[in-house]
């Protein structure tokens, strides 16, 4: 596929507008001929289809993990003006704001670590509810709910589940402004309410790391990361409520594409002006999911310090948030395009956003350095910390990667080892698993994803983003 694609660098290729019919911008993939070897087709063909939208900025971009999606691209981003733009539910996804988030500790990694690392998620696996369908311990009523979906994680701290520092270490501060929830159905509340405070299954996962290697200790030191010290990575979204949401409001969305006469190659790419009332009402009920997310990804917050602090008896307040990332979302965002200011809605789907030193929502220790990016390895390989740049501002909306993506479907991933063979052979490699199933292990095998070292690697040559420390895995929890 990639002899189809014009060679900008090693690590950046373009299709020309004409690479399909009434692209309005080329299209730009950030890729390495190794990772390209694993390039679908159909992923290339949905990032062109995306250059076609009305109102699309500069290029529609591909990360490195890109893979083949619902509408755009996994890995997909793309900007949109926001007076003459669209927006569309194929570009963010149905699990509203799946983000990532990390948190430090003051205790370091030994080599007789492996005895208590096993308590640990032995107990943040039955603490933690995880796996498809599970309920919250803490019972939402609807008033709760609704005030989650308008105020975010502040919520959470508010009521006990969090310190204020951990709002200011939030993209958003936790909180993403705009949020209606009158465009958020009854059936997506009734699956919402008993789902605040669990990781879910999938890709979603808990797991506790070691901080191997740090490539900027200047950073590393803004950050609050040591090496040695052992840390937590929490994945996980706005559950079913966003993945209703999601639903509900493609019904209308694709209503408003034949209303408003908007031409798209493809049905999945259903997409509203961003000044209709469609476009409204779906961002509303959107950025209602996106403020769930970050609520439940708190709760979770406050659940492992509890049991960490027990096991190694720390305090509270020393499992210091890093950041929290999101992707899948829509935000609006400003540029400079032509020379000139623009306020443009940047879709991320499966991607990250990656803001350089002296931008906006950054908190103040941290606007010299740059925005923490997190990018999290798939089970048993190594995960990242990065830091945003300028060049990522000027190239991709703000924007890197998320993960490691998938190379080929869960389907596929079972007719290789099973799940028990993949958990044997981790923890010899010292790497504890639990999940709810043997067959959830063997979808998320770590073979059916890229490399992670490999994806970073092409951000950080890309410049869009830039390594600061290297995570591997110690215990994992799957859902």
């Amino acid at each position: 596929m990639i002899d189809k694609i014009n060679k900008i660098s090693d690590v950046e290729w373009e299709l020309k507008e004409g690479f399909m019919p009434n692209m309005s911008v080329p299209a730009r993939i950030y890729i390495s001929e190794l990772l390209a070897q694993t390039l679908e087709e159909g992923a290339v063909t949905q990032l062109a289809n995306v250059a076609t939208l009305p109102g699309i900025l500069k290029y529609s971009l591909a990360m490195p993990d890109v893979h083949w999606g619902y509408g755009f691209p996994i890995g997909g981003v793309a900007g949109f003006d926001a007076d003459t733009g669209i927006i569309s539910p194929g570009g963010v996804g149905f699990d509203i704001n799946c983000g990532v988030r990390l948190i430090t500790t003051p205790v370091k990694a030994s080599s007789n670590e492996m005895p208590k690392i096993k308590r640990l998620i032995t107990e943040l696996f039955h603490t933690v509810p995880t796996g498809v369908g599970t309920h919250a311990e803490k019972k939402l009523n609807e008033k709760e709910l609704d005030d989650i979906m308008n105020e975010g994680a502040g919520w959470m701290v508010n009521n006990g589940y969090g310190t204020p520092r951990d709002l200011i270490r939030c993209e958003d501060n936790g909180c993403m402004k705009g949020a209606d929830t009158a465009f958020v159905s009854k059936k997506a509340i009734a699956r919402g309410i008993p789902q605040c405070g669990t990781l879910g299954s999938g890709n979603h996962f808990l797991e506790v790391q070691k901080t191997a290697e740090i490539m900027d200790e200047e950073a590393a030191a803004k950050f609050g990361v040591e090496k040695d010290n052992l840390c937590i990575m929490i994945h996980c979204g706005s559950r079913g409520l966003g993945h209703q949401v999601c639903t509900d409001h493609l019904k209308e969305i694709e209503a408003a594409t034949k209303k408003y006469g908007i031409n798209i190659p493809d049905n999945q790419l259903a997409c509203a002006p961003i000044k209709s009332d469609e476009g409204k009402a779906y961002f509303g009920a959107m950025a209602a999911c996106a403020n769930y997310a970050w609520a439940n990804r708190q709760m979770i917050t406050h659940m492992v310090r509890e049991v960490f602090c027990k096991i190694y008896g720390t305090e509270y307040d020393e499992l210091r948030l890093v950041y929290d990332v999101c992707h899948n979302v829509a935000k609006f965002e400003e540029y400079e395009i032509d020379g000139r200011r623009k306020t443009v809605c940047v879709h991320r789907k499966g991607a990250t956003r990656s803001f350089g030193p002296n931008s906006p929502d950054l908190p103040s220790d941290l606007v010299s350095v740059g925005q923490p990016v997190l990018i999290p390895g798939s089970m048993g390989t190594a995960s990242y910390l990065l830091k945003g740049t300028a060049a990522a501002m000027e190239k991709t909306f703000g924007s890197t990667c998320h993960g490691s993506g998938r190379v080929f479907s869960r389907t596929k991933a079972k007719e290789g080892m099973s799940g028990q063979e993949i958990k044997e052979d981790l923890e010899k490699r010292g790497i504890f698993v639990k999940a709810t199933s043997n067959k959830v292990i063997a979808e998320e095998a770590p073979d059916a994803y890229k490399s992670s070292s490999e994806v970073v690697r092409v951000v950080h040559e890309a410049g869009i983003s830039l390594k600061v420390a290297r995570f591997e895995p110690l215990g994992v929890i799957k859902g």
